[in-house]
């Protein structure tokens, strides 16, 4: 597929307080201004910021998401949000033709949605990552529950049993995989769901991935990007209210081309063509932008500081970056080739 830019995309409708009726039915954000950035010393201090807001943050996305933190892909208007969630993890399948009974490393897994899923119904053994220990508790009793779980259920390394396969849980920051994960050809698949975004060094996690892979395994990515060719106009208006300095704490976006240059630099090769899905996953945002008219919560976010604000008021930033074409969302799938040597392994 090629490649979406700021040229060639078709815009949604614009959505504003004159077009969305959420807006004249309860404006919050006009009554909780964002305050300004704060600067960010270091990727570290960042890494910290984004581990506290999960910590935070993730019974309130419980509440409102369930157990899936992606994005939703709404192929019929009927759709619920649990519906389109399930359809991002079959679509990733069918790109991916995964096999089942693979040992799976589930990369930013949340409260574990995926790696279940993946367990149940696919009988993978998922190992999932998070930066965040609250999300593992999590992940673990919703785990648990899901099992029924006794000791029968439980395996060595504290994988729970689900159907045919299993999932366990680790809180590990995802650049440090090499200091967990030594052995190389581990995982038959790493799979990554709207986490590479917040890594700093995406170079690292491609190396890493590639390294980690078994012969022929595949390295699954569904994420956000910034569309090509943006103007500094549209880059200021639309990518950076989402970027390190705003509510999304994400690094820099890349665009989807820069994500299939630095897989192949790490060794890897294309096994499915990136996939812009941006037109069937923005209604996410505006079920989001909804689920968060509640000023309890905006006044909780406010006690919370800055980046409880700004983060409520990059839902706003999301949907006029989807409205606009600036802000993409894409699915693609490597796989590590016969005689890969050892390029995974270089620094």
């Amino acid at each position: 597929m090629i490649a979406a830019t700021a040229s060639n995309v078709v815009a949604r409708p614009a959505t504003d307080e004159h077009h969305d009726p959420s807006f004249a039915e309860l404006n919050l954000s006009k009554q909780y201004p964002t305050p300004s950035p704060e600067s960010v010393t270091s990727f570290a201090a960042l890494k910290d910021r984004i581990r506290h807001h999960y910590e935070l943050a993730s019974d309130y996305y419980y509440s409102l998401w369930g157990e899936h933190l992606h994005h939703g892909y709404f192929l019929d208007p009927a759709d619920t949000k649990q519906r389109a969630q399930t359809r991002l993890i079959e679509l990733l399948l069918e790109r991916a033709r995964l096999e089942k009974g693979l040992d799976v490393l589930d990369i930013g897994c949340g409260m574990g949605g995926t790696s279940r899923f993946l367990a149940k119904h696919h009988a993978c053994n998922v190992t999932g990552l998070t930066i965040s220990g609250k999300q593992v508790e999590m992940a673990v009793r919703l785990t648990t529950d899901e099992a029924g779980v006794d000791v029968a259920n439980k395996t060595a390394g504290g994988a729970i049993k689900l159907g045919s396969g299993s999932a366990r849980f680790i809180e590990l920051d995802a650049e440090a995989l090499d200091q967990h994960f030594p052995e190389n050809g581990t995982f038959g698949c790493v799979w990554i769901s709207e986490a590479l975004s917040h890594l700093p060094d995406k170079k690292l996690f491609f190396r890493n991935a590639a390294r980690l892979l078994t012969t022929h395994g595949k390295l699954v990515i569904a994420d956000w990007f910034k569309a090509e060719d943006l103007t500094l106009a549209q880059r200021e208006a639309d990518i950076k209210p989402i970027e390190v300095q705003d509510g999304m704490l994400l690094p820099p976006l890349c665009t989807q081309s820069e994500y299939t240059r630095l897989a192949e630099e790490a060794g890897l090769q294309v096994f499915s063509e990136r996939l812009d899905i941006s037109q069937d996953v923005a209604k996410t945002w505006d079920i989001s932008w909804s689920l968060i008219q509640s000023p309890a919560l905006w006044a909780f976010a406010f006690s919370q500081g800055r980046d409880g604000i700004a983060f409520l008021q990059a839902f706003r930033a999301m949907r006029r970056g989807y409205a606009n074409g600036t802000f993409r969302y894409a699915v693609m799938v490597f796989q590590k080739p016969v005689n890969e040597g050892t390029k995974g392994d270089m620094g």
